[in-house]
């Protein structure tokens, strides 16, 4: 385990993690922005459109999130039409989530306090970042647990005794 702070965010869990995912990426964070990734030419590009890259590569998508996301994301979510018209990328809400959590290939795992957004976990610089602190692993047996808890809340395991049904979406179960 290896412990990281504010810029180190971008650099070990969406440089060298999400952009280079072979199979899967699962995602949890409260809070869903139009975060922004350098793509060439000198030129940043919304992280979904590098999604829509990894998914024609063959790289699934889950992003478990805890509120609506911003109006840019899904501006540009509405426009990445092949992202959700393909297999393997899915969004689900649930008003609970607060984690943040990022696995990528069943091989590293980042929990800490970073969002999806780009003063979280994006490429801002350290004038305008948040402060953020978190773990990475890349040990099979915490990797393991951490994907068991995101995956049943994924599944729908806490809906039945939930005390936020009433407010819920679109309840799992």
């Amino acid at each position: 385990m290896k412990l990281i702070t504010d810029g180190e965010h971008y650099s070990r869990v969406v440089e060298q993690g999400i952009l280079k995912a072979r199979k899967r990426i699962w995602i949890a964070t409260a809070n869903v922005k139009n975060l922004h990734v350098p793509g060439g030419n000198r030129r940043s590009l919304p992280l979904l459109r590098h999604f829509e890259k990894l998914q024609r590569e063959g790289v699934s998508i889950r992003i478990l999130h805890g509120s609506k996301p911003s109006a840019p994301f899904l501006d540009t979510l509405s426009e990445v039409i092949e992202l959700h018209q393909g297999d393997g990328f899915e969004m689900q809400l649930c008003p609970r989530v607060h984690s943040k959590i990022v696995i990528v290939d069943n091989s590293m795992a980042y929990t800490g306090s970073a969002n999806l957004t780009g003063a979280g976990i994006g490429a801002k610089s350290d004038k305008r970042r948040n402060f953020e602190c978190g773990i990475i692993t890349e040990d099979p047996v915490e990797i393991q647990k951490i994907e068991e808890y995101f995956d049943n809340i994924w599944m729908g395991s806490f809906c039945m005794a939930c005390g936020r049904r009433n407010i819920c979406p679109g309840p799992l179960i």
